[in-house]
């Protein structure tokens, strides 16, 4: 069974091509591909209508959380996907999550429809109290490969790598990944440390040999403030030089 339950620091980097090459030579020895190879995950995210989650993360608060519908690999309706509160508060990230098929998700997240099998589960409780309460809508589909090492002699500690970063906030259909925005480019890797505990000092070595550092980078928060936060502003500028336009014909 899939785990339904995370608590651990993330820590994120952003890696050239370049280095990543280096990078994986050193760490060899210490992690090992897990049984998924590269894949894809897709994401739906939640928002209210003024993008309310998306921007109160972006302020850097002490606690901040997200909604979101997440598949790994190509869904079909009768795929496994998830729905998945992701909440962190000083550092530390806390993820709870239920497991529908993909028809079942969309009937609940678009269409209000429960699954009587999850309507006791705390779980589902939490998702509803948080889906109702900020009346959150479908807003950003994102979506990304992914490579994920684990720990040889700590399967609990992981490193992932995430390229060819996808997004739009039109057609938001998780089993469509055409007509994105590329957020990143070809030539850079995302790599997410995920921990329990310390962060390993083998790799506190290897990151400062290669001067690679610790950098923010929230995919959704930069695919609002290119995209969506840039058409905001340019369609409010357009709406007040239409108004000073109307007024000065007057």
């Amino acid at each position: 069974m899939a785990k339904r339950i995370f608590e651990r620091i993330e820590k994120k980097y952003i890696v050239p091509k370049y280095k990543y090459e280096e990078l994986m030579q050193e760490i060899k020895k210490y992690m090992k591909l897990d049984d998924y190879g590269k894949h894809t995950i897709s994401n739906i995210y939640f928002d209210t209508e003024n993008f309310y989650l998306i921007r109160h993360s972006l302020e850097k608060p002490l606690y901040k959380e997200k909604l979101r519908l997440r598949a790994y690999g190509v869904p079909s309706d009768k795929s496994e996907v998830f729905i998945e509160i992701k909440k962190k508060y000083q550092h530390v990230v806390y993820k709870r999550r239920i497991a529908l098929k993909l028809n079942e998700a969309r009937a609940y997240l678009y269409n209000n429809i429960s699954p009587e099998k999850l309507k006791k589960e705390q779980i589902f409780k939490e998702i509803e109290y948080m889906k109702h309460n900020l009346d959150l809508e479908p807003k950003v589909y994102i979506a990304y490969d992914r490579l994920a090492y684990y720990g040889i002699d700590d399967a609990e500690f992981r490193i992932t790598f995430d390229t060819n970063i996808v997004a739009r906030d039109y057609n938001l259909d998780i089993t469509k990944r055409q007509c994105n925005i590329d957020l990143l480019g070809k030539d850079f890797y995302i790599m997410e440390v995920k921990i329990n505990m310390a962060m390993p000092l083998w790799l506190c070595h290897i990151l400062s040999k290669l001067n690679i550092y610790q950098s923010s980078f929230s995919k959704y928060g930069e695919y609002y403030k290119s995209t969506i936060y840039k058409n905001i502003n340019i369609a409010s500028k357009r709406k007040i030089a239409v108004g000073r336009c109307a007024a000065a014909s007057v």
